[in-house]
């Protein structure tokens, strides 16, 4: 799950980390207001879900009140579109107005799961500012990892460290070190999947400061934190996975597939993605329906896939265990109705009820093509999506 910058903030400042002076807004006038709090000099900031905003169009730096109410009306309102959104981009409902830092150094710092490591991980480059994909690319000398220890968190020797390595003036080290410390305790008492700032900034008059900020949480730790869980606005999220999380479904939208993947466990989905590859097309989800599925979320769950307008074939993978196969065949069977779709489906069914399962779809009078295992899918789905018979 992630969070607005503004709400990240509030987190890292209970935590020590010094931030620039800010507020948040709802309308340009409460954008104006805060824009004088600070003297005019300020920089209003579009709250979405997403990365690159300055490119887009949402982070302005204004000089006067007028015109951070005039920016804020610019964002208010519309959906913001960037590399790391949908196609129709996501809608900004508030902006954050922070106070104007005069900038000597920018620098960068963020913390995830490494699973070759098996720790979290402490990256930090002298390049602030900048996509760290991007100085990943070119100048990969330039990104310093060091593994925190999973018991005992980030040591404070190694957050020195870190501190000298990306060239923070030496009589500023120890406050940044102790800004890296809070951050990596943010990640591990917050259970983040995520926690980025870029950039980190050394001021003019010798502070460090998080300038941004960025925090993901894993969703499965978020039953110990009903504070964090608070926080969620599903406006910022995918319609059709906000749909799928509502009706307890596994979905993630993956881009520039054409495939629909609807399985019954998250290895069988890995498999069936593969097969998706080895047909020459890209799946279009993740989609796991689960061991217990009754009909009517199979139905939905066939709904969900068949709205996705990039979705140019389904293809099926069920290992009846949990779910019986006669089940799952009800379940597409009503989502085929309820939608009136005649989009070609590839099915592979084993386990629990196959046959009886595949004769229910054999009968619908559906689009499908049965398969016996994956090697079959892979062929059939070809033909499928060159238009051939099969």
């Amino acid at each position: 799950m992630n969070i607005h910058e503004y709400q990240a903030r509030e987190i890292l400042e209970s935590y020590g980390v010094a931030v620039p002076r800010a507020g948040v807004a709802s309308t340009p006038d409460e954008a104006r207001k805060l824009a004088e709090g600070f003297g005019g000099r300020a920089v209003v900031k579009a709250q979405v879900h997403a990365g690159g905003r300055g490119k887009a169009g949402g982070v302005k730096l204004v000089s006067s009140p007028d015109e951070a109410a005039e920016a804020a009306a610019g964002m208010l309102g519309k959906n913001l579109i960037t590399h790391q959104t949908r196609s129709e981009g996501v809608p900004v409902r508030k902006v954050m107005v922070a106070e104007l830092t005069d900038i000597a150094d920018e620098l960068y710092v963020a913390i995830t799961m490494d699973a070759d490591a098996k720790a979290p991980m402490v990256m930090a480059s002298s390049e602030g500012g900048m996509d760290i994909e991007e100085v990943a690319a070119n100048t990969p000398d330039k990104i310093v990892r060091v593994a925190a220890d999973p018991l005992i968190g980030l040591s404070p020797y190694h957050a020195r460290d870190i501190a000298m390595k990306i060239g923070v003036p030496i009589d500023l080290v120890r406050p940044a070190a102790t800004l890296i410390t809070n951050l990596a305790r943010v990640f591990q008492e917050k259970d983040a999947s995520l926690v980025e700032i870029n950039p980190l900034v050394v001021t003019t008059d010798g502070k460090v400061m998080a300038l941004d900020a960025k925090i993901g949480f894993e969703d499965d730790a978020l039953f110990r934190h009903p504070e964090i869980a608070a926080l969620e606005d599903p406006e910022q999220n995918d319609a059709l996975e906000q749909k799928a999380h509502d009706a307890g479904l596994a979905y993630v939208k993956l881009d520039g597939g054409r495939v629909g993947c609807m399985v019954n466990g998250a290895g069988l989905a890995m498999a069936t993605m593969d097969i998706t590859k080895t047909a020459g097309a890209d799946p279009a989800n993740f989609l796991d329906v689960g061991g217990g599925a009754a009909e009517d979320k199979i139905a939905e769950a066939f709904e969900i896939i068949v709205s996705d307008s990039d979705v140019e074939a389904i293809l099926v993978n069920l290992f009846g265990g949990i779910l019986r196969c006669d089940v799952a065949a009800r379940g597409i069977v009503m989502g085929a109705n309820n939608t009136g779709t005649q989009m070609p489906l590839v099915v592979a069914m084993r386990g629990t009820n196959a046959e009886e399962g595949l004769q229910i779809l054999a009968d619908a009078g559906l689009n499908v093509t049965t398969v016996g295992d994956l090697g079959e899918a892979a062929t059939a789905l070809t033909q499928v999506l060159s238009g051939g018979s099969n």
